[in-house]
């Protein structure tokens, strides 16, 4: 691994001039320079080496932890197709892309930035907007990584749709090219001011070229603008001897004992002092009422995880939170080794969440429960994506730029825009080379989508029916 600078991407207070010392057009030429030490070739290559990671060891020691009997519902979501595996083996793309040649520019990373990790959510002042929504292998780590997962995602998703290898070519090259020019802008513009920078949905439209993709996002929108808590409500829960509950859906919903209910109570009562004070006062003034265990998304199946109902002063004032287990990431073996370095894993994420999102959930916070760490959010937030399987083969290089912008947009605003861009130029040349990688890494994933299914076929994987991942192209 090549690591030829690494900017920090921790603040330790205001830096005088002689310690600030390098400017920007000198950060951009460092940038370029790297050129030399990284030739833009070298991040095509890809090949399975004798000393990579077993991919399914990798997998079965991530299980280590997580709830036995949830274990082969991950599995099972995993085998359903090769985008379903990429999906939830960002440990394995970890180990993979930790061991390819880097510019050592370390800004916060996503660290699984894969195509179905962007969408629609509600800012704290209401609006809608489209930016990453996953965060919980955000790490400082190196910008390439998460370009890499993201158009290898896209080759992936544009296979499983049938589509031509030359579209999913274009659709690689049109992310990193993307990313290249919103890096290069962000890059000139005042720290403070590309902090604000954001996409709302309502100017997503001017972003967009292909008038079934601008359909397909409306249609999006407009589910995502339903997922609130109060039109959930009737969903999750029924009325039980007067009490409004949520229902208990085995293997995905389940219930909790007296025990398990009191403390994850006392784990809410710490998280409220994580929040801001206006929002630790907002709900402060709701009423616990039930909580459940639920399965969520693909690589997270197995952590624990819960959904809170909370009843405000009137029976249809309600809100439902959403506890997630935080585990270290999986960059941070590549990047610290084995020291922790975070103290607190679900910090980790609300922090970095904060880091790479313009805006970000209002309720956000961590909290400890039974010794492990949890991050907390809004279960129901407007939240939503954009079917894969709905975006046409001709909208597949649209869609794959406006994410790649975003992508680029959370990194600028950590550390290392300049000599990002500086680096990448107008990213054509970059993203020839990373469209290759792609394509390698396409044939990697579906060849370790099969090593998979042999190896739950074999025993040496617990699978279970689960008929929620009916299509690997569901939002998590």
């Amino acid at each position: 691994m090549n690591h030829a600078i690494v900017p920090t991407t921790e603040s330790r207070g205001f830096r005088s001039v002689r310690e600030s010392g390098i400017s920007r057009p000198e950060r951009f030429a460092l940038g370029e320079a790297l050129r030399e030490q990284v030739p833009y070739e070298r991040l095509g290559n890809w090949s399975a080496s004798s000393a990579r990671f077993d991919p399914i060891a990798l997998i079965a020691m991530s299980h280590v932890g997580r709830v036995h009997d949830l274990v082969g519902i991950r599995v099972a979501r995993m085998a359903t197709t090769p985008y379903g595996f990429l999906r939830g083996s960002a440990a394995v793309m970890a180990a993979d892309v930790a061991s390819l040649p880097s510019t050592g520019i370390h800004p916060v990373i996503c660290g699984d930035a894969h195509l179905g990790n962007f969408g629609f959510y509600r800012s704290p002042e209401g609006a809608q907007v489209i930016d990453l929504n996953d965060f919980d292998e955000a790490h400082p780590g190196a910008w390439e990584w998460d370009l890499r997962r993201l158009v290898a995602s896209v080759w992936v998703a544009g296979r499983e749709n049938s589509y031509s290898e030359q579209a999913c070519a274009a659709s690689a090259r049109s992310c990193v090219v993307e990313y290249a020019a919103e890096v290069g802008q962000l890059a000139t513009e005042p720290l403070l001011a590309r902090s604000f920078n954001r996409l709302d949905v309502s100017r997503l439209k001017d972003s967009v070229k292909q008038k079934g993709l601008r359909r397909e996002i409306k249609r999006a929108v407009k589910d995502a603008r339903k997922r609130t808590s109060d039109r959930v409500l009737p969903k999750l829960t029924g009325d039980i001897d007067g009490h409004r509950r949520i229902i208990a859906e085995p293997p995905i919903t389940t219930s909790v004992d007296e025990a398990e209910s009191a403390a994850l109570g006392a784990g809410l009562d710490d998280y409220l002092g994580t929040l801001a004070p206006h929002w630790r006062r907002v709900v402060a003034g709701y009423t616990l009422e039930d909580v459940a265990h639920r399965v969520v998304g693909v690589g997270s199946v197995g952590l624990r995880a819960y959904v809170v109902l909370l009843v405000g002063s009137s029976p249809d004032d309600v809100l439902f939170l959403q506890l997630k287990e935080a585990r270290r990431s999986v960059l941070a073996r590549f990047v610290h080794g084995d020291d922790a370095w975070h103290q607190h894993q679900g910090q980790r994420v609300v922090e970095y969440q904060q880091a790479l999102q313009t805006v970000s959930d209002p309720l956000l916070g961590w909290t400890t429960i039974d010794g492990r760490d949890y991050y907390v959010r809004q279960f129901r937030n407007m939240k939503g994506t954009v079917p894969l399987n709905a975006i046409r083969e001709e909208a597949l290089s649209d869609y794959a730029g406006i994410v790649g912008r975003l992508l680029a947009k959370g990194h600028a605003r950590t550390s290392g825009a300049s000599m990002i861009a500086g680096y990448l130029g107008d990213g054509e040349s970059a993203g020839d080379a990373l469209a290759r990688f792609a394509r390698l890494y396409a044939d990697q994933t579906e060849a370790d989508w099969a090593a998979l299914v042999a190896a739950a076929k074999a025993g040496k994987l617990p699978i279970s029916d689960d008929a929620y991942m009916s299509s690997a192209f569901r939002p998590g």
